[in-house]
């Protein structure tokens, strides 16, 4: 048995989840960049409900089986774009193991762990700040992609920006509402996408959900958006705003998306 099979990973969480897939999109290019997982219940309940009755006694095989889960629907539904899944910091006891069963689940399936994007929300208290770094590091090191979440929202931010530079900074939605009107707001934006250019790191504009705010964003140079503008997530399915197609577990149907312009 390996050091992994040893841990609480592999206790049962005493319930079953499913994923749901938003597209991140490359606006410029009117593709899909790639597709966040996001964790829904059995019934399809929201996260907030599925992630309350997650506990110190589930949280290791909880965030374990979201992993697994993420990378074998996907698989499932034949995604060629890249998967972005969230990990919960807390959840990591030492990141080279930790990584064991995704590893096993990609080679599994013949998905590419370089097209695995791994995310950690800034609002999240890191109980462990050195060993978040150590995390970080790690997925790096073996050729997974990186990023923040929430950028601006919660306990992390610049400090932890400073300490280790991701492959892309998702910036929180609070920041993107209403931004076409709120000159605050553009003048922080515009403060981030200096920093990230001199940093070469992406920038990714979450939770945008009007034409205004697109436009404002498509004419800043913000590349990556991600939002209800788009897409809403589908349970175990894959939309494309740009092509107008919808691809489900049990079925492929095209579905009317609203395809957003460039002004």
């Amino acid at each position: 048995m390996s050091v992994c099979e040893q841990c609480n990973c592999y206790k049962g969480m005493g319930f079953k989840i499913k994923m749901a897939f938003q597209p991140i999109v490359q606006v410029q290019k009117k593709e899909v960049y790639a597709y966040e997982a996001l964790v829904r219940g059995a019934d399809g309940e929201g996260a907030g409900e599925v992630l309350a009755r997650v506990n110190s006694d589930n949280i290791y095989s909880f965030d374990q089986t979201c992993r697994t889960t993420a990378i074998e629907t996907a698989s499932k539904l034949k995604m060629q774009e890249k998967l972005s899944i969230n990990f919960l910091p807390n959840a990591i006891y030492e990141p080279e193991t930790c990584l064991e069963r995704t590893f096993r689940m990609a080679k599994k399936l013949d998905f590419p762990h370089q097209n695995i994007i791994f995310e950690v929300t800034e609002h999240e208290r890191v109980e462990n700040h050195s060993l978040l770094l150590e995390v970080f590091e790690t997925y790096k090191r073996n050729g997974f992609l990186t990023t923040i979440d929430d950028f601006g929202e919660g306990y992390a931010g610049l400090n932890l920006l400073a300490e280790f530079q991701p492959d892309m900074i998702k910036l929180d939605m609070a920041l993107i509402r209403n931004i076409h009107q709120r000159r605050v707001s553009q003048t922080i934006l515009r403060g981030i996408l200096s920093v990230a250019r001199e940093l070469e790191i992406c920038i990714v504009a979450e939770g945008v959900e009007t034409h205004d705010e697109y436009s404002f964003l498509f004419d800043q140079g913000v590349q990556l958006m991600q939002g209800y503008y788009f897409s809403k997530p589908l349970i175990e399915g894959l939309t494309n705003p740009f092509t107008q197609r919808t691809t489900r577990l049990q079925d492929s149907h095209c579905a009317s998306l609203v395809v957003p312009e460039d002004n």
